[in-house]
Order: structure tokens, then C-alpha cells, then sequence
């Protein structure tokens, strides 16, 4: 017998990208008599909690829904609330995401974001550039058709102006002009609170994602019930289209 040991097939696959719709913190206050915001606020905690344990889970790219194009209809208040939470994130993190060598980068339109949250996004950006133990992704304002419009205006007007042929147009030059060029497409992608929608959430880079939707509330979202789904996730039969091989 050799020496040199041989990857099971038929072992569990790990989701390296997994992509979370961090929902039902609004409902988890509510619920309780608090008003929305100290929802938000625990599960900003909660978030805190899952990036810590993401990389001993196998996980290397963690992306999180944060915050909507839809979401400017919510009222003022929570709005505000809301931008303040990330901007706080953002300066109480960044010391410790450094030290554990966890990247973070944002997607969405930041056009629309504060400036003063605007330069904190990119603060943090270059100083844990260096890093991939754990690259963490926050989309902030962003919507999957808007990201597509965007993108697609881009390419339109290379090839109006005569710098991109309409037969190079292809995927890959989709994907390498969204927000999410250079990171892999998800593995696997969860919602929690209950609700099965996607949301406007990475529609073209989750086309063959697998999806696990939980009732847990987002604040109660464990490290424990993540690995449940991990392992659940492990045990799937990924095909793309094909036909399974003995």
C-alpha cells in the first residue's frame, strides 16, 4: 500500500462560499416588546458570533445581506438607525478583523450611503486587504437587479463606443464587471426567519447555489445551527445540469 492518502468521493463536500439573508431581526424585537432597532443591534452581534466561527466551519468567503435597495422604504428612524449600527461595526471591528486575518470588502450602489460611512467602508477595505483566512462580503444598498443594470450599462457603453465587439460579450465578462468580480459564486446560500424568497439577493451569482431557508430568527442564529446546515449541505448531490457518475 501507498503512503500518500486518497480523498473519499463520497465524502462531504464542504460550502467554502456561503451567503446568508440575515432576516428577521426587526420580528425578533418586536416579539419581545423592543422596538426594531435593538434587533438590529443583537444581530449585528450575531454577525460578529458567525464570522468568528466561519473559518473553523471550512467557510473562506462569507457574504451577508445587510441592507437592501428596497430597504430605503423602511421609516427615517430605522433608516438612520441602521446606517449608524454599520458605521459602529465598521470602527469596533476593524482591530479585530485584522487580527484575525478576516478581509472585508462591500457590494452595492455607495453612491447613495453617507460620506462619512462611505470613507469608513473603504478604510476598512485597504487595511484588511493583506488578509484571506476569512474574506467577508457585506452588501450594503444593494439589489441583484440593480447590480445587473448597472453592469449592463457599463458593457453598453464599451460597445457604443467602440472599445468592446457585442461577440465578446459573455459570462464571464458579466461576471467580471459586477460587484462581486474576482470573488467565487456561492456554494450555498441561507435565509433565516422563515421566509422562502430570494429577495433581489445575488440572482446571478447563485444560479446553482443550494438553498436552505430556516425559521429561526436571524439574532438567534446559531453557530451550532449553521454547522447542521453545512453538514447537510455536505451530503447534497451537486450536479450542474450534469448526470450523476458512479
Amino acid at each position: 500500500m501507498g503512503s500518500g492518502s486518497k480523498t473519499d468521493p463520497k465524502a462531504p463536500r464542504p460550502a467554502e462560499h456561503v451567503a446568508i439573508i440575515m432576516d428577521g431581526n426587526g420580528r425578533w424585537a418586536t416579539d419581545r416588546g423592543w422596538p426594531r432597532l435593538v434587533g438590529h443591534r443583537k444581530g449585528a452581534e450575531r454577525v460578529k458570533e458567525i464570522v468568528r466561527c466561519a473559518p473553523d466551519l471550512g467557510i473562506r468567503w462569507l457574504t451577508i445581506y445587510a441592507f437592501s435597495t428596497e430597504n430605503w422604504k423602511r421609516s427615517t428612524e430605522e433608516v438612520l438607525g441602521l446606517m449608524s449600527i454599520f458605521a459602529r461595526y465598521i470602527e469596533r471591528e476593524a482591530d479585530r478583523l485584522a487580527a484575525e486575518s478576516v478581509r472585508m470588502r462591500f457590494i452595492g450602489d455607495r453612491s447613495r450611503l453617507d460620506a462619512k460611512l462611505q470613507k469608513l467602508m473603504a478604510g476598512i477595505e485597504a487595511r484588511t486587504a493583506p488578509y484571506s483566512r476569512l474574506n467577508l462580503t457585506v452588501a450594503i444598498n444593494y439589489g441583484g437587479r440593480d447590480e445587473m443594470v448597472r453592469a449592463t450599462r457599463a458593457i453598453a457603453a464599451e460597445v457604443a463606443a467602440g472599445r468592446l465587439a457585442p461577440e465578446a460579450v459573455t459570462e464571464a465578462l458579466i461576471s467580471s464587471r459586477l460587484d462581486t468580480a474576482g470573488l467565487p459564486d456561492p456554494d450555498l446560500v441561507i435565509r433565516t426567519s422563515g421566509e422562502t424568497r430570494t429577495s433581489n439577493f445575488l440572482p446571478w451569482q447563485a444560479a446553482y447555489a443550494e438553498y436552505e431557508f430556516t425559521g429561526t430568527l436571524w439574532p438567534d442564529f446559531s453557530p451550532a445551527e449553521l454547522a447542521a446546515i453545512l453538514a447537510r449541505f455536505g451530503n447534497r448531490d451537486r450536479r450542474f445540469g450534469g448526470v450523476a457518475t458512479a
